[in-house]
């Protein structure tokens, strides 16, 4: 049987995931009304099937993967439709938003009658050929992990409510990505006040494991900084303002935004940490 699923958000993540969904046999949908041109090539390259938002409402899941600045708006979107809607497919969402945003995205939707499941997203695109990355879900579980197993992804489904997923998220991405942010920021600091050789050689020396995954860490943050920003106020938000460590990530949001603003403008910034990361061996 002909299985559909309805994916908001073509970006890197989103039109890779339904590349692999599509590959695996599922009809993939996605919503490219106001998009961006380079978003509807790639969409069409991933094998994405653009559709009305109506079509959605006829869909067996509904996939939201876009910036988390987004999450809510895409629950807001899709929110009326489905209200009067007969099929009520269940809504996925995969972003990087905190428990307490995913709560609000939850009772948003909850009028509309359709089961709200909360995920995330451990790891990178897709790629064909390799396994991952693994889609995490919590809430009320039936029968979506192994809808969505049955087309390319791994599932592994928590135990607990609505929110469980997107902490799990918040915790993961405040490691993986606060070391890229905090590193990027440290390296930065030390060219502007001449130390940017010396802390060169010292972390040849003594830290050469952190060194070898900075050189790849750190540029591939850099088309992604912008993305970034609004993941960092998620999480310390999730943190709570008793908790010191949301300062932390509040800053983190501020250094992704100076390098998404450099990218965009001169990119003094970008090029003295690429000198700063060049392999000398």
């Amino acid at each position: 049987m002909s299985i559909t699923i309805a994916l908001f958000g073509a970006g890197a993540m989103g039109s890779a995931v339904g590349r692999r969904l599509a590959e695996s046999g599922a009809k993939v949908i996605t919503f490219l009304d106001g998009r961006s041109k380079a978003t509807i090539d790639r969409a069409r390259v991933a094998g994405l099937i653009p559709a009305p938002l109506s079509a959605f409402a006829e869909a067996d899941i509904i996939l939201s993967i876009v910036p988390p600045a987004e999450a809510q708006e895409v629950a807001d979107l899709i929110a009326p439709l489905l209200r009067g809607s007969g099929k009520k497919p269940p809504f996925v969402d995969l972003n990087a938003i905190s428990p307490k945003t995913m709560e609000k995205l939850a009772a948003s939707l909850a009028p509309s009658g359709v089961k709200v499941l909360d995920g995330s997203i451990i790891g990178g695109p897709p790629v064909s050929g390799k396994a991952g990355p693994v889609v995490c879900l919590s809430g009320d579980l039936a029968c979506e992990p192994d809808l969505l197993s049955r087309f390319g992804l791994k599932i592994r489904p928590l135990k607990g409510p609505v929110g469980a997923a997107s902490a799990l998220k918040m915790c993961y991405a405040g490691i993986n990505k606060g070391i890229t942010g905090l590193s990027a920021a440290m390296l930065l600091a030390a060219a502007r006040n001449g130390a940017s050789e010396a802390l060169k050689v010292e972390l040849a020396e003594s830290q050469a494991e952190h060194l070898k995954r900075l050189r790849q860490s750190i540029p591939d943050m850099f088309p992604k900084a912008y993305r970034w920003v609004a993941e960092m106020e998620e999480i310390s938000e999730f943190l709570g303002a008793d908790d010191p460590a949301a300062l932390i990530f509040k800053g983190m949001a501020g250094v992704f935004r100076t390098i998404a603003d450099d990218r965009a403008g001169s990119r003094e910034l970008i090029t003295t940490l690429e000198r700063m990361l060049e392999d000398g061996d």
